[in-house]
């Protein structure tokens, strides 16, 4: 088959999305199938690669790093110039939430094609955590998917994030999820019937050597090593992490892995606890190898993540979580420690509250570390997150909908 990816940015950009799409192309290739990624164009240096279709963007940050193209009919003449010397596409897979998802399902639209969408963003949360100005900047979001998406599916009313998801389900033969609960979610909200899970997923050939590089390593730290990653931004609560830190005064070394606009207000936080330590931005390899050696790693974002990838990584690995989700603690199934409060819409406990729940599991997962008594992940999740797994359940997802079509 020749799959066509499109994505809101790049994938040579930095996030977990462009990581799982890249992992996930290199895999289909494998498997003997033709992918072609169609995403906005950067504008930093990077590697040619004939895979990529880069569309005319502009840049959105200030480090020219993120991008966006406008979903319009120059778009559509450009896509369509330059697939025509492509192989005929088989399926289009969309992986986006804004203009990559317009972009695509125009693509798929005008040249009958059928398309699988993977739903990667709660779209509702995300802005919430980020703007105050959420709803109004949700409705001007679906009033832009109405437009863009004008003839595709049925129209969708309403202005809300979960109308916003129904209407670019709109157009597709399968939606997926990256975890059960999102899926569920998703249904119960009428965005699409029914959801397909299917898990975002780790290298096998990468697992296989940090496991190896782990197992060699020679060291005895004297104090338990707890890792925090990720973006440093208001939804994923690096702050109130930190100040769970400094009142639970845990007896651990603390790692902070990632950048972001919190950095500065994150480090001010630390001066109160000496062993907190930032790492700054590492590759994928070092981040696995940093959560390979680290006796916990700790999620603390609650009702945001669609899957949440750091725990199930954490527990491939053979590595423990403090889980401050209770949706992503159902999903691992074991081998973590679960911050009590709160349920996924974050409404039931004020801030503080959370905050000294897990300064609480902070403390008793140190306690258990040092004990010996630490719990052990789940190893059938450990190997249903390996990517050939993965790449083998979404193409008989591909199949079912190239067939039906």
């Amino acid at each position: 088959m020749h799959i066509v990816f499109f994505g809101d940015q790049h994938l040579e950009s930095l996030g977990g999305a462009q990581v799982s799409m890249r992992l996930q192309r290199r895999y289909l290739e494998r498997a003997g199938h033709t992918v072609t990624v169609v995403a906005p164009k950067m504008h930093v240096a990077r590697d040619s690669d004939a895979g990529y279709l880069d569309t005319p963007s502009i840049p959105i940050t200030g480090d020219r790093e993120y991008s966006m193209s406008w979903p319009g009919r120059r778009n559509d003449r450009f896509l369509d110039r330059a697939c025509a010397h492509r192989p005929p596409v088989d399926l289009v897979h969309v992986q986006a939430d804004f203009w990559g998802a317009f972009i695509g399902h125009r693509f798929a639209h005008r040249h009958g094609i059928p398309v699988v969408h993977t739903m990667h963003n709660r779209v509702d949360v995300g802005m919430a955590a980020v703007t105050p100005l959420h709803k109004p900047v949700l409705a001007v979001l679906n009033l832009w998917r109405r437009i863009a998406m004008r003839g595709i599916g049925r129209p969708v009313p309403g202005g809300d994030g979960w109308a916003f998801l129904r209407g670019i389900a709109q157009g597709s033969d399968a939606v997926t999820a990256p975890s059960g609960h999102f899926a569920r979610r998703l249904e119960r909200h009428g965005v699409f019937e029914r959801v397909d899970v299917v898990w975002n997923g780790i290298d096998d050939e990468l697992l296989a050597q940090t496991l190896a590089a782990r197992d060699a390593a020679t060291s005895h730290p004297q104090r338990p090593r707890f890792v925090w990653l990720g973006r440093m931004s208001p939804e994923k609560r690096l702050l109130p992490f930190l100040e769970a830190v400094v009142e639970s005064r845990v007896d651990a070394d603390i790692e902070v892995i990632g950048g972001g606009a919190q950095r500065r207000a994150a480090e001010k936080i630390a001066r109160g606890h000496d062993g907190i330590r930032f790492a700054g931005r590492l590759s994928y390899a070092e981040t696995l190898a940093r959560i390979a050696a680290a006796d916990a790693v700790v999620q603390t974002s609650i009702g945001f993540e669609t899957q949440g990838m750091t725990p199930f990584e954490a527990a491939t690995l053979g590595t423990p979580t403090i889980v401050s989700d209770p949706d992503i603690a159902g999903e691992l199934r074991g081998g973590l420690w679960a911050v009590p409060g709160p349920g996924a819409d974050g409404r039931t406990a004020s801030e503080a509250q959370r905050i000294t729940a897990l300064a609480a599991t902070l403390q008793r997962a140190a306690s258990d570390i040092a004990a010996g008594a630490a719990p052990k992940p789940d190893p059938d999740v450990a190997e249903a997150f390996r990517q050939s797994s993965r790449t083998a359940a979404m193409i008989e997802i591909y199949e079912r909908v190239v067939g039906a079509h």
